[in-house]
């Protein structure tokens, strides 16, 4: 019985062997699975559809589509008659997802789809078994500076996109979420029109200046040097802390650039045509010393602005003596020379020096 039963299924192999031919699609049942494919028995013939070959979309494991003795439907796709080997296929039944592509997502048009990856420079959406489209993370939003898109995205996650470009041939398409709602920046210059004056909260300081939100994702710039009318500002700090609200005019916006410029000080009048007028050539001041310096004594006078005392020609060695003369907190008066903006200051002598 044995002998004939072999015999038998022998014959059967021989005569499917015969028939077969790639493009054969044939019944068969799941044998055996493993991480790189599945074994199907074709009744008598195994063949071999691998991972890749399941689905026209991402598969991580055979298990996600088939289950042991399922019975399936299978195309052959490589037959090899020497070493009896076939390969098989299932998703070669469907027509490949990417030939009608264009069709099936215009650009412009608004699409659904869940992550299935995430990178640095963006996420992969799926749109269906084999169509993936990667949002970038510059085209997540128009104002938030979003330096991973797992900020903003998980694994699994539905999301809805517009469709900013295809290209078939090396089956890309690139999408945006943040164009799904308008460019702020488009109406920036009405919204904040130079020469206003705004509320804001500072957001960040730098050596350079203080940066301030005028309004979610939009900030602007106050430089170091729009920060004090009458003081020389090393850093912000000395004027502005983090988180305070602050008032600001409207100095300058680019939309291209996406920059808005700001002054701090701005928001008062300039105040040295009052302080020259003031401080008059010849007049006596007197006021509290706050630094000594190997160039001279600064004095804090009246109207916020600061004096110097130039310690003139004399030697580096002179100098050091007279600055030791001097101490932080002492008042001291002086003579007006000149007044200089620029300098923001006002430069005094006194007989002695």
């Amino acid at each position: 019985h044995k002998i004939i039963l072999e015999e038998s299924l022998k014959e059967q192999r021989e005569a499917l062997f015969k028939e077969l031919k790639i493009g054969s699609i044939l019944e068969g049942r799941v044998k055996n699975i493993t991480d790189f494919g599945v074994f199907v028995d074709l009744g008598g013939i195994d063949g071999l559809l691998h991972i890749t070959d399941l689905s026209w979309g991402r598969v991580n494991h055979p298990t996600e589509m088939l289950a042991m003795d399922d019975k399936i439907t299978v195309k052959v796709i490589e037959y090899d008659e020497e070493r009896k080997r076939v390969s098989l296929g299932l998703k070669q039944l469907t027509p490949h997802p990417w030939d009608d592509v264009e069709i099936k997502y215009p650009m412009g048009n608004v699409v659904k789809g869940k992550v299935v990856s995430l990178t640095n420079y963006g996420c992969f959406i799926e749109l269906e078994p084999g169509i993936e489209g990667l949002i970038h993370v510059s085209e997540i939003s128009w104002t938030k500076h979003i330096k991973n898109p797992s900020e903003q995205y998980s694994m699994g996650d539905k999301v809805e996109a517009k469709v900013l470009s295809i290209d078939a041939d090396e089956r890309k398409i690139s999408l945006g979420v943040k164009q799904l709602t308008p460019d702020p920046w488009d109406e920036i210059e009405e919204k904040f029109k130079v020469g206003s004056v705004q509320k804001g909260k500072i957001q960040n300081l730098t050596q350079f200046g203080a940066f301030v939100e005028l309004e979610e994702g939009i900030d602007g710039l106050i430089h170091v040097s729009d920060l004090s009318w009458t003081k020389i500002i090393k850093h912000p700090k000395e004027v502005v802390e983090k988180s305070q609200e602050v008032e600001v005019r409207i100095l300058e916006v680019s939309r291209e650039n996406r920059r808005i410029s700001l002054g701090y000080r701005q928001v008062q009048d300039d105040p040295w045509p009052e302080i020259v007028e003031y401080y008059d050539a010849g007049k006596e001041v007197s006021g509290q010393i706050i630094r000594v310096l190997e160039k001279g004594i600064i004095i804090q006078l009246e109207m916020d602005v600061e004096g110097i005392i130039p310690f003139g020609k004399m030697s580096k060695r002179d100098r050091r003596a007279m600055a030791g003369q001097y101490e932080i907190g002492a008042n001291l008066s002086g003579i007006v020379m000149k007044v200089s903006p620029e300098d923001k200051k006002v430069i005094l002598y006194k007989e002695e020096l």
